[in-house]
């Protein structure tokens, strides 16, 4: 509670007004509010945490295709997210240049197409590679042929089948390339003010680098727009103990079929003696009757045994056991 003022300090304050010696005008400085300008024609629906999410999403998304790209390429293949960012559809289609890689995917059951650009260096790699070269790049760049995008849709439709992983937590995704588009001009699928998140990826087929760039419109993903956080996001990840997951690993194991042989002995023979081998013919191998026989795991020797039967069927007596140490 604030103080009360007794009658000769009312006096003497209203002494000092009159007087001038006291000005009651208030001097505490207010603090002045930052103000961030809004831009109504062009409204960022894509927040931090949209654009972070995403750059998760797209970090599973590279890890499939860094292990899945070289089974077709026959190359290492490295790929790393490098950035998300908001920005219109327009700002998108600017940056391209002729000729271009469009991968036109449909991103069912979600309405509208999200965009898989790649550079076109890339593409005369893949085209390369997949003919059996090196993996070269063209010195300078001109249009694909139609085998040339042939070769590639293939590819691109590899890294569209991949997006269903990734987004599982999201929405249960039945992506489809519907056609490659290598002319910029023809690359307006979306209004040109329409705000889309661009996830920039680089990859690496051998000693070739290149961006792929990921172009979702917020329409397409406006009704899961709500489960595009982190928060969502880790809530709904399968979360698995070490315990968990070492149980599974070795339950798989126990159930593996490896493959079990005895070798009775080795020789040499000519291939003329082996054309005329008859029924009769004995073959003179190193090993003898007493000897123990190498009994090996898949091509590893692990034990000595001795030979023998069981229920009327061949068998062994495991003797000694080979550690790998």
């Amino acid at each position: 509670m604030a103080d009360v003022l007794s009658q000769s300090e009312i006096d003497s304050l209203l002494s000092a007004l009159n007087n001038g010696e006291f000005d009651p005008a208030i001097t505490e400085e207010v603090e002045e509010k930052q103000v961030k300008d809004y831009n109504f024609a062009r409204p960022s629906k894509f927040s931090k945490d949209h654009l972070r999410t995403l750059v998760f999403i797209f970090e599973h998304y590279a890890r499939l295709l860094s292990t899945s790209l070289p089974v077709y390429l026959r190359k290492n293949v490295q790929v790393e997210v490098m950035h998300a960012e908001a920005a219109t559809f327009q700002e998108f289609s600017n940056s391209l240049s002729n000729p271009v890689l469009l991968g036109v995917v449909n991103f069912a059951p979600l309405e509208g197409n999200v965009i898989l650009e790649m550079a076109s260096g890339l593409g005369y790699t893949i085209v390369d590679r997949m003919l059996g070269g090196s993996g070269a790049p063209l010195e300078k760049a001109r249009e694909f042929t139609e085998i040339e995008l042939t070769i590639i849709e293939g590819i691109l439709s590899v890294c569209t089948n991949l997006l269903v992983e990734p987004w599982a937590n999201v929405q249960e995704l039945e992506p489809t390339l519907e056609r490659i588009e290598t002319n910029s001009q023809f690359a307006q699928f979306v209004s040109p003010n329409e705000m889309t998140s661009i996830v920039t990826m680089n990859i690496k087929i051998g000693e070739v680098e290149g961006l792929m760039n990921i172009c979702i419109p917020y329409t397409v993903v406006e009704p899961v727009i709500d489960k595009i956080n982190t928060k969502y996001w880790y809530s709904t990840a399968d979360v698995k103990s070490n315990e968990a997951y070492r149980e599974l690993i070795e339950d798989t194991l126990n159930r593996a079929q490896i493959p079990v042989r005895a070798v009775m002995g080795r020789s040499a023979i000519s291939v003329n003696d082996f054309i005329h081998l008859q029924v009769g013919d004995i073959i003179k191998v190193d090993t003898r009757l007493e000897d123990e026989l190498d009994i090996f795991v898949g091509n590893l020797k692990k034990f000595s045994a001795l030979p023998g039967a069981f229920n009327d069927a061949y068998a062994v007596k495991i003797k000694s056991v080979y550690r790998e140490e």
